[in-house]
C-alpha cells in the first residue's frame, strides 16, 4: 500500500499544441506541492486533470492505491467522485446560498452529510475565521471573506487531495498576504495533502515542502524552495525565482568578459560554474546581490566590479530602485536611501557609476536563447462552481 499521489507520463493536447508533455510526479501524503510557472507552462491543466475537469489523451493518475485516470485501460473517474476539494480562483460559491450552505455543499453532494454529523460546517467556518459569517451571503462579503469560504469549503469534506487553482490571485496585497498565512497555518495544523498552482514566486516559496518550476508542459526543476533558490537548474529557473540580472558573458584569451568589456574572474568564485561548456555562458544575479558604487575605488574587497549608466531610480521610502546599463544589459538593484538618496537626488541620468557583487551570489549557465514563456494556449473550460 502506498500514501502518494502519483502522475505517471501525463499528456494534454488541444488540437496540435501540447499543453502537458509526459509529465511525471510523485506527491507524498501530507505534502504541499506548488506549481508554479508562467502563464502557458501547463500548470493549470494538470491541476484540471488531477481534478478531473480535463480529459488527458494519455498517461495514469492514482490516488494512493486507487487509479482514478489510466489512458490505457480506459479509466476515468469523474470529479465528483475522487474525493478532492478545490479552492478556485474565482471563489465560485453559490451567490443563492449562505455561507452556510455553500460550506456544506461537499457534504451534500456526497452523501456525507450524517456521517460527519452536526458541527462540521461550523468547525470549517472557525478554521478560517468566518464563524461569524455563517447566515450571510456572498454578496455581502469581501473579497478575502468569499476567498477564506473557498478554502472552508475545500476543506470540510477532509478530502484525499485539495487542489488550489491560483486562489490569491484576485485579492489587494493586503488580503493576500493574509490568507495565503492562513492556508500555510492550516496545512502546519492539519497536515493535508495539496496542490497549488502560482505564478507568484513569494507564493510558492511561502506555501511549498517542494516547488515543482515548470516549462511548456514539462518539469524544468523539482525541489524544496530552500535548494531551488540557491540552486538553480537552468537560465529559465533563474530568471523565474528572482535572478533578473542578466550578463552575457564571452570567453578570451585573458578569460571571461561582460558585453561592457568588464573582466570576470570566475576561477575561485564559489559557483556553480558551468560556462566551461562553451566559449559564451550566461550568468544570473539578483537585483538584491548588487551594490552602487561612484567609482570602482569603492568596490569591497574580493567583489566583481562593472562600469554602467543611471537609466532610472524611484523612490521607495528607505531605498531606491535602481536601474543602471552596463554594456548591454540593463540591471536593476536596490540602493538604501540613507547611503545613497543625496547623490541619487543630484545625478543625471546617463552619468557613470560602478555596479559590485560577490563571486558566490553569480549563477552561471550555458549560454542559449532564452526562450519567452508562451500565452496561454488551452480553452477556458466550463466553470465549474463548488460542486468539488
Amino acid at each position: 500500500m502506498t500514501d502518494r499521489f502519483t502522475i505517471s507520463g501525463l499528456t494534454k493536447t488541444y488540437g496540435s499544441t501540447t499543453v502537458v508533455d509526459g509529465l511525471d510526479i510523485d506527491i507524498e501524503q501530507g505534502e504541499f506541492l506548488v506549481l508554479l510557472g508562467p502563464s502557458g507552462c501547463g500548470k493549470t491543466t494538470t491541476l484540471r486533470c488531477l481534478a478531473g475537469l480535463e480529459t488527458p489523451q494519455g498517461g495514469r493518475i492514482s490516488f494512493k492505491d486507487r487509479t482514478v485516470f489510466d489512458a490505457d485501460q480506459r479509466v476515468d473517474v469523474p470529479a465528483h467522485k475522487r474525493n478532492i476539494g478545490m479552492v478556485f480562483q474565482s471563489y465560485a460559491l453559490w451567490p443563492h446560498m449562505t455561507v452556510r450552505r455553500n460550506i456544506k455543499y461537499p457534504l451534500d453532494v456526497r452523501g456525507l452529510t450524517k456521517s460527519f454529523g452536526p458541527g462540521a460546517v461550523e468547525a470549517a467556518a472557525d478554521m478560517v475565521d468566518c464563524g461569524a459569517l455563517l447566515d450571510r451571503y456572498p454578496s455581502q462579503l469581501s473579497g478575502g471573506q468569499q476567498q477564506r469560504v473557498a478554502v472552508a469549503r475545500g476543506l470540510v469534506a477532509r478530502p484525499d487531495l485539495i487542489l488550489f487553482d491560483e486562489p490569491l490571485s484576485n485579492l489587494d496585497a493586503r488580503l493576500r498576504d493574509q490568507v495565503r498565512s492562513q492556508i500555510h497555518q492550516l496545512h502546519r495544523e492539519l497536515g493535508f495533502t495539496a496542490v497549488f498552482v502560482t505564478h507568484d514566486q513569494s507564493e510558492a516559496f511561502a506555501l511549498g515542502d517542494r516547488l515543482a518550476i515548470m516549462k511548456s508542459g514539462r518539469i524544468e526543476q523539482l525541489d524544496t524552495p530552500s535548494h531551488l533558490f540557491e540552486n538553480p537548474a537552468s537560465d529559465y529557473v533563474a530568471a523565474f525565482i528572482g535572478m533578473a540580472n542578466k550578463l552575457e558573458l564571452t570567453r578570451g584569451h585573458d578569460g571571461w568578459q561582460t558585453s561592457a568589456g568588464d573582466s570576470m574572474d570566475l576561477r575561485d568564485s564559489v559557483i556553480r560554474d558551468r560556462a566551461d561548456e562553451g566559449d559564451a555562458a550566461v550568468a544570473r544575479l539578483r537585483p538584491d546581490d548588487l551594490l552602487l558604487h561612484r567609482s570602482m575605488t569603492e568596490v569591497p574587497a574580493g567583489n566583481l566590479g562593472l562600469h554602467a549608466s543611471l537609466v532610472d531610480y524611484e523612490y521607495g521610502g528607505r531605498h531606491f530602485d535602481v536601474s543602471v546599463r552596463s554594456g548591454a544589459e540593463t540591471l536593476t538593484l536596490r540602493a538604501a536611501a540613507a547611503e545613497h538618496g543625496a547623490a541619487l537626488r543630484s545625478a543625471e541620468l546617463g552619468d557613470a557609476v560602478v555596479v559590485s557583487f560577490s563571486p558566490a551570489a553569480l549563477r552561471v549557465f550555458p549560454s542559449a536563447p532564452f526562450t519567452a514563456p508562451a500565452a496561454d494556449s488551452a480553452p477556458v473550460a466550463a466553470a465549474v462552481g463548488s460542486a468539488s
